[in-house]
Protein backbone atom coordinates (compact mmCIF):
# COMPACT_ATOMS: atom_id res chain seq x y z
CA UNK A 1 0.00 0.00 0.00
CA UNK A 2 1.37 3.41 -0.97
CA UNK A 3 2.05 5.95 1.77
CA UNK A 4 -0.55 8.75 1.92
CA UNK A 5 0.92 12.27 2.24
CA UNK A 6 -0.18 14.07 5.42
CA UNK A 7 -1.86 16.84 3.41
CA UNK A 8 -4.16 14.24 1.80
CA UNK A 9 -5.18 12.48 5.02
CA UNK A 10 -8.59 13.10 6.57
CA UNK A 11 -7.43 14.86 9.76
CA UNK A 12 -9.98 15.45 12.55
CA UNK A 13 -9.45 17.92 15.40
CA UNK A 14 -10.18 16.92 18.97
CA UNK A 15 -13.42 18.38 20.30
CA UNK A 16 -11.58 19.47 23.46
CA UNK A 17 -8.75 21.26 21.66
CA UNK A 18 -8.19 24.91 22.42
CA UNK A 19 -7.63 27.74 19.97
CA UNK A 20 -3.87 27.15 19.82
CA UNK A 21 -3.50 23.69 21.39
CA UNK A 22 -4.97 21.31 18.82
CA UNK A 23 -4.60 17.56 18.64
CA UNK A 24 -5.61 15.91 15.38
CA UNK A 25 -6.04 12.29 14.35
CA UNK A 26 -6.25 10.56 10.97
CA UNK A 27 -6.93 6.95 10.00
CA UNK A 28 -3.91 4.93 8.91
CA UNK A 29 -3.51 1.41 7.54
CA UNK A 30 -2.26 0.20 10.96
CA UNK A 31 -4.58 2.30 13.15
CA UNK A 32 -4.47 6.07 13.59
CA UNK A 33 -1.90 8.84 13.47
CA UNK A 34 -1.86 11.62 16.06
CA UNK A 35 -0.30 15.04 15.44
CA UNK A 36 -0.05 18.54 16.85
CA UNK A 37 -1.80 20.87 14.40
CA UNK A 38 0.98 23.44 14.82
CA UNK A 39 3.44 20.87 13.37
CA UNK A 40 1.42 19.22 10.57
CA UNK A 41 4.41 17.63 8.80
CA UNK A 42 6.31 16.38 11.82
CA UNK A 43 5.97 14.60 15.10
CA UNK A 44 3.37 12.03 13.99
CA UNK A 45 2.56 9.40 16.60
CA UNK A 46 1.30 6.09 15.19
CA UNK A 47 -1.16 4.15 17.37
CA UNK A 48 -2.25 0.59 16.56
CA UNK A 49 -5.97 -0.07 16.11
CA UNK A 50 -6.27 -2.19 19.27
CA UNK A 51 -4.53 0.39 21.45
CA UNK A 52 -6.66 3.22 20.02
CA UNK A 53 -9.88 1.26 20.57
CA UNK A 54 -8.88 0.51 24.17
CA UNK A 55 -8.03 4.18 24.82
CA UNK A 56 -11.34 5.44 23.43
CA UNK A 57 -13.22 2.77 25.40
CA UNK A 58 -11.50 3.81 28.64
CA UNK A 59 -12.34 7.47 28.00
CA UNK A 60 -15.99 6.71 27.20
CA UNK A 61 -16.46 4.61 30.35
CA UNK A 62 -14.74 7.20 32.55
CA UNK A 63 -11.87 4.89 33.46
CA UNK A 64 -9.53 7.65 32.37
CA UNK A 65 -10.31 11.30 31.73
CA UNK A 66 -8.61 13.64 29.26
CA UNK A 67 -6.62 16.40 30.93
Amino acid sequence: MAEVPNAQRMWRKSSVSGATECVEIAPDAAGVLIRDSKRPEGGLIPVATGAWTALIGDIKTGRITPA
